[in-house]
């Protein structure tokens, strides 16, 4: 346990940010979670729709620090890509 001051501020900052990294990181998984499930279910439509709000979602997680720049761009990448091949499935 912290015994400063400074220290003890540090663990409650800490703790607050950790909170509300978990809910950013939550909803951003459950919102790629759903393109995933449309592009299976065939729904390219919908899976479009969806994927505009996980970019959306991506970008400013990662402008905050939430995750990595890097992690963002793939993910837009492979879910992007993966909608394409199922328009050109179809």
């Amino acid at each position: 346990m912290p015994n400063s001051t400074s220290a003890k501020k540090r663990l409650r900052q800490n703790l607050v940010r950790r909170a509300r990294n978990r809910a950013h990181k939550s909803v951003l998984k459950s919102q790629i979670r759903k393109v995933r499930e449309a592009i299976a279910a065939g729904n390219v439509e919908q899976a479009e729709t969806e994927f505009r709000l996980a970019a959306k979602r991506l970008d400013k997680a990662a402008s905050i620090g939430v995750v990595h720049a890097n992690l963002a761009a793939r993910v837009k990448s492979r879910l992007s890509a993966a909608i394409k091949a199922a328009k050109s499935a179809k």
